[in-house]
């Protein structure tokens, strides 16, 4: 294993990241924010299975009250995953250890306000409360006006040159207490870009984590053959194992981290780097708060059975629980499904094909799938 790339010291709550540190393992609670009791509970069962850090998502003043509460029931360093509204910050720093914002989530609140004020005020209120920021770079929601000075194919410069611009703009801010983040679903786009990125920036902390990576054990495979590839090659100083899995098995993410650690550091590696895009791929999210029923989590496990007749298809299928990672992050599957309250909305590719009961979905989208897969076998 290569030396580590010598990146600055963050500190977050009790913990801190960097090459000098060991490197951190973090989770996502899965419960609904406003649920105080068991939200507190799943932050205590993730930090005793070994959590150095545990996200929680704000999208509302509800939620920002309960992590209020939920911060005076745990020692766990709380990281907050704010949405679309950026100014809840102000409301829950003095709480919590850390926030994490998305550069393209902050086109969302106040359209006519430029980014860069934005990001000002983030990191006022994170110097005035001693909080630690990671800028989180997501596949589908890049920064708008990166997305236009690439190619459609590129998917990797966009997410790279928005957080280069981000990480400027910070340090000339004069703030140094940040990571970065750069996740697709694709585990050889998050070592691309993230080897690109720790080229260029070699000085800043990088979390490393393949989002929407999905059902276990793929999901874990997934995972590893990007953490195996640049760990090994010294990058990344904080984790996170990102798997679809019901609220009461969440320490999973925590385990598999740890032991994708450990088998690095001993040397025990996979040989093949490459995971396997030539047959059926099912992406899914992970569990976390902002899943609206949690019927998502059935309806994925559900869909991975009942396509095993498309395995030797190279066909994508994405399956997102939210309305926030949702229309964006299926944009580039074959087909795609993010989940409301009420209704599954269907998509191929970028066009949506409607809004479906739960019931319902699993014969339409077999239905879809075998026009695809006729389609294929007709080339």
């Amino acid at each position: 294993m290569k030396v580590r790339n010598p990146t600055r010291s963050v500190t977050i709550g009790s913990v801190s990241i960097g090459s000098i540190h060991p490197i951190a393992v973090q989770s996502m609670t899965a419960t609904a924010t406003t649920n105080v009791e068991e939200t507190a509970k799943q932050v205590t069962a993730l930090s005793d299975a070994g959590a150095d850090i545990v996200r929680i998502a704000a999208d509302s003043k509800d939620d920002a009250a309960a992590i209020i509460e939920i911060s005076l029931r745990t020692d766990a360093n709380i990281a907050v995953d704010l949405q679309e509204n950026y100014r809840l910050a102000e409301l829950v720093a003095p709480y919590v250890a850390k926030l994490r914002y998305n550069p393209g989530h902050l086109y969302h609140h106040e359209r006519e306000k430029p980014w860069q004020e934005k990001v000002q005020y983030l990191l006022d209120i994170a110097g005035a409360n001693n909080c630690a920021m990671r800028v989180g770079v997501n596949c589908g929601s890049v920064d708008p006006t990166k997305l236009e000075q690439f190619a459609n194919a590129d998917s990797i410069q966009p997410m790279v040159e928005s957080a280069l611009e981000h990480c400027d703009e910070l340090d000339n801010r004069g703030f140094d207490q940040f990571c970065v983040s750069l996740k697709d679903s694709d585990p050889s786009k998050v070592i691309a870009a993230n080897q690109q990125f720790a080229e260029e920036r070699p000085d800043v902390p990088l979390h490393l984590g393949v989002t929407e990576a999905g059902l276990p054990p793929d999901g874990v495979i997934k995972t590893r053959i990007a953490f195996e590839q640049l760990v090994s090659q010294g990058i990344g100083d904080t984790v996170r194992v990102s798997l679809t899995v019901p609220n009461d098995q969440k320490s999973l993410e925590i385990q598999s981290a740890l032991d994708i650690l450990s088998d690095i550091k001993e040397g025990r590696v996979r040989s093949v780097v490459h995971f396997n895009t030539d047959t059926l791929n099912i992406i899914s999210c992970p569990s976390c708060s902002r899943v609206e029923n949690e019927a998502f989590i059935r309806l994925a496990q559900d869909i991975k059975k009942i396509t095993g007749y498309a395995k030797q298809y190279a066909i994508t299928i994405a399956v997102m629980g939210c309305r926030v990672n949702g229309p964006g992050e299926t944009d580039d599957a074959d087909l795609g499904l993010w989940c409301g309250p009420k209704y599954v909305n269907l998509k191929k590719g970028k066009e949506s094909l409607g809004q479906i009961s739960y019931d319902a979905i699993i014969p339409r989208l077999k239905s879809e799938l075998d026009i695809l897969i006729r389609t294929i076998d007709s080339r």
